[in-house]
Formats: structure tokens, sequence, C-alpha cells
């Protein structure tokens, strides 16, 4: 009885105490009458800058290029000049006045105007910008500006305060706080922007875009870049680009880069689930899968093939091709990175150099003249290059369209068909083209291959 009274009064004494603690009571130091975000803002607040881009775009009438209708009608809808402008935000990185901002912020803009806190305005130019990665670096010519620092964002962990800075709505800048709600999110993010990002849940709204992402200690941690929503508003699931990939986009615009040059794997492969683990043997579901390597890639020389598991990369897990291609990425091109492979159960290491895609055999880009049928028809061979730079997958190989060219695109030509024949014709090398057309004509069938289907196109000139 006596130990049931005991704790009794222990249980008395802890909620009196804890009583205490919740009632309202006056600050006894400075510290906690200033507990806030305030000093952080007013010292990151200044780095982040509004952005206004400008561009003149031609109002194009749906007759242009049509070699009847646009005789016919060529007083209708005729071209004139618009203006299309954008507004979202941006980072300085440096004193010396490099920005960070997406490249659907910019886009192909003719003029380019960046707006400090303090309404300092700046006439800015394009470094280096990527439509995938939806990154651009710009340059304004200042000194001593203010800037904000970049962390590692893989020291980054779920759960820490971050704040939201830029200008949502153009109402003004505005800060906007949560957490670091997830990590390594890739393939769940709709617009420009593909790879691997941070998740937050700091509300980010339009106009956000290109702003900061930053810690408690007021270094930069990402660039806000998009959200997933059903209504156009924050839904608390925010996405922004890790500081590690900003870093490697401003190494090669201080290097004088024009474009992001991003390693070439030669390689396509899908993440391993529950079903593919159990047919590859692995206790567990990990990593990327090999499904196919072309015979330059960069990891076929290291010894890797097609079926091998990549589990990690510089260290870091990687558990799908965006994950594994962004860990590429952030090393650079140039350097050797140490991949770990599973192969028949067994965990393997090997170093991989990190290559451009080869831009061999030669493309021999062909372009059709006025004179010919299908004036304005670009042609070039299928090669680690081409095929890069047009998103092909691996296997395609033979003579591509590079640009099918008004005509060229009125007949149904697309960009990326592979060219095989031209009535009975054999195209093997671009230069097969223009005489292959001018023997077919008047009437001309093209045999060609669109994603791995064959398709044929007859017209008359």
């Amino acid at each position: 009885m006596q130990m049931i009274f005991s704790v009794v009064v222990a249980v008395g004494l802890w909620t009196q105490a804890a009583s205490a603690q919740t009632q309202p009571r006056v600050p006894t130091s400075q510290a906690e009458i200033s507990l806030s975000f305030a000093p952080l803002v007013k010292e990151a607040a200044p780095a982040v800058v509004n952005i206004y881009a400008r561009q003149i775009v031609q109002s194009r009438s749906p007759f242009e290029g049509d070699p009847f209708f646009g005789n016919l009608f060529r007083d209708f809808g005729a071209s004139r000049p618009r203006v299309q402008n954008s507004l979202g935000s941006g980072v300085i990185v440096s004193a010396d006045g490099f920005v960070v901002s997406n490249y659907h912020v910019i886009g192909q803009a003719d003029q380019i105007r960046v707006v400090l806190n303090d309404r300092r305005e700046y006439e800015a130019r394009v470094l280096i910008g990527d439509e995938e990665s939806d990154l651009v670096i710009l340059k304004i010519d200042a000194e001593d500006m203010p800037h904000l620092s970049l962390r590692d964002s893989d020291t980054v962990e779920v759960g820490e305060l971050a704040l939201a800075i830029g200008n949502p709505f153009g109402v003004g800048q505005t800060v906007s706080s949560g957490i670091v709600s997830g990590l390594a999110r890739s393939g769940a993010v709709t617009g420009n922007a593909r790879g691997y990002f941070l998740q937050t849940d700091a509300p980010i709204n339009p106009g956000n875009s290109g702003g900061a992402l930053i810690d408690v200690s007021g270094q930069l941690i990402g660039i806000n870049t998009s959200i997933l929503t059903r209504s156009g508003g924050s839904n608390g699931i925010g996405f922004a680009i890790p500081t590690a990939l900003v870093e490697q986009f401003l190494e090669q615009a201080r290097a004088g880069k024009t474009t992001f040059e991003r390693p070439w794997a030669g390689a396509t492969g899908q993440p391993v689930d529950a079903g593919l683990s159990d047919g590859l043997g692995l206790s567990r579901p990990e990593g990327v899968v090999l499904t196919a390597l072309h015979r330059a890639s960069p990891l076929a020389a290291a010894g890797l093939r097609v079926g091998d598991v990549v589990v990690s990369v510089a260290g870091h897990p990687v558990h799908s091709p965006a994950e594994m291609l962004f860990r590429m990425s952030v090393q650079g091109i140039g350097r050797d990175v140490d991949m770990t492979f599973l192969r028949d159960g067994a965990l393997r290491d090997v170093r991989v150099s990190l290559m451009r895609p080869p831009d061999d055999p030669p493309r021999d880009t062909y372009v059709l003249s006025e004179r010919e049928v299908l004036a304005g028809l670009e042609v070039a061979r299928a090669n680690p290059a081409v095929l890069d730079e047009l998103g092909l997958p691996l296997t395609v190989d033979g003579i591509v369209v590079v640009d099918p060219g008004p005509l060229g695109r009125r007949v149904g030509l697309r960009t990326g068909d592979v060219l095989r024949r031209i009535d009975r014709a054999l195209i093997t090398a671009p230069r097969d083209v223009g005489p292959a057309l001018r023997r077919a004509a008047p009437g001309i069938a093209i045999e060609a291959e669109r994603g791995g289907q064959r398709l044929l196109l007859r017209f008359r000139t």
C-alpha cells in the first residue's frame, strides 16, 4: 500500500512540473525574445533575386510554309512579333555576380533583368542553360554582391528545417518554412526537370521557381523548381534541385562552357523491384539492373555486362536510372568514378571513366538545299553523340532525321526517324538521300522506322 502511495505522489509531482512548464511565462533572456527565423532571413534574403525575362516571338500563320495554301492565303494571319514575358526567382551564389535559376524561367529570352531585394537592377546574360536539368547560370556585371554559400546536398537529412525564398505570383519576395521531407526523389516531377530532387513541404508556388531552399544556417541546399499539385497551388510537396548539381554547373560555367556536358553512360536500366530481386537472386530490392549497353559504353569498357545490378556510384546508393545519371553528372566529365555492382550474387567494384558520347563514326550531317525535293531536310549518321542529342534508344542504327524541315514535316517525317529506303534505293549514308529523292520523283515512297515500328510514306512532288 505504501508503494502505491509513493507512485501516486510521484505522478502528482510530475504533473505539477509539466503543468508549470506549459503555462505561459515571461521570456528570461534576449535569445528567447528574438527566437525566430528573422535573423536568418535578414542574412539570406538579399542574395535571392527576382528575374524578369523578355522574349520576342513571331505569331505564325497556319498556312505558312504550305506550297499551295501559303500563296493563296499569304495575307491571312501574317506573322506579327509579340512580346512574351516570364517572371521567376534566382539566387546569387558568388560575390562576382553568378546567378542560378531554372531554365524554364529563362527559356529563350532575348532580355533578362535581375532585380535585387534593395531594388538594384542589372542586365544578365546566360552562360549555361540546360532544359533537361532545368538549370541555368546567369552572369551580372557586378562585384561584392550578397550571395549564399553552397552546402553539400549529400549531407542534408530528412526532417531538417528549411526555408523557401522567392517571388510567388509576383507579389514580392516571400519566405515560407517547412522541413526537408524526402531525399532522392526521381521520376515524380512533371515539367522540364528530370532527375534527382530534394523534397520539401515548405510552400512553393508559381514564381518561386529558381528561388532558394536554405537550411537553418543560411546555406543553400537546393534550387526550388516544381511542385506536385492538382489545383495549381501548393499541396506541401515541392521539389528542389540539389546543390551538388548546381556546383557542377558553376564549375563548367567558370571553365567557359556554353552548354552543360553530362557524362554518357551508354546504358539503359531499370529499378530493381521486389519481383526483379527474386528473379535476380537478391536478398532485397536494390540498385539498377542494366538492360542494354552500347558497344562504346564506358561501363562496358570497365567490364560491366547486361544483367549486372549497379548498387552504388561514388559511394552513394542508387535506386533508379535518373539517380545513377545524377551521381555520374555531379562527378564531371574526365574523371573516374567508383561503381559497385552485383553479379552472380557477389559484389564487385570497378572504376569507370566518365566521358562525352563519342562522335564516332563521323555523323556526316547533310542538309538538302533549296533546289532539292525536300528542301531543308537534315539527316545524319546515328552515332552515340547523335543518339544522345536526339534522345534515341541505344539500339538505333542507320541514317536519322535530325530536322525534317517544313516540307519533310508536311509529308510525315519527324525528328528521330530512321531512313531505310527511298523507293528501292537502300540509304546507307546521309548523302544518299538527295540523289535517291531525285531519282524517285515525282512519285516518292520513303521506308522509315519510328520507335521500332516500320512505316511507309508516299507523296508526289
